[in-house]
């Protein structure tokens, strides 16, 4: 019951984009706290649709959260491939935004 709380509150505490307010423009970061709001309701499609990017950052913070306790081979290589999967997939979605 107080998790259904908490969510409705984070609607209400959700930080504006100042891009969007100044400049009329979405930022490349504009859909993140929507997106990860979608992931605590269970809305798993919803989230991705709102920024693509969610899911390549979620597993790069986990990577890096289970490589502070256990001692993985290649933790370099991988954490780096998760950051271009995760900056590109950003990036494209802010490109495709500014297109449409």
């Amino acid at each position: 019951m107080n998790l259904l709380l908490i969510l409705f509150a984070a609607k209400d505490l959700m930080l504006p984009c100042m891009s969007k307010q100044i400049l009329g423009m979405d930022c490349p970061g504009c859909g993140i706290q929507r997106s990860v709001l979608f992931l605590f309701q269970g809305e798993f499609l919803a989230a991705f649709k709102m920024y693509p990017a969610i899911y390549p950052i979620l597993g790069l913070f986990g990577f890096l959260l289970l490589d502070q306790f256990f001692k993985i081979k290649y933790a370099n290589k991988i954490s780096i491939t998760l950051m271009i999967m995760s900056v590109s997939l950003i990036l494209l979605n802010f490109l495709f935004k500014l297109i449409m």
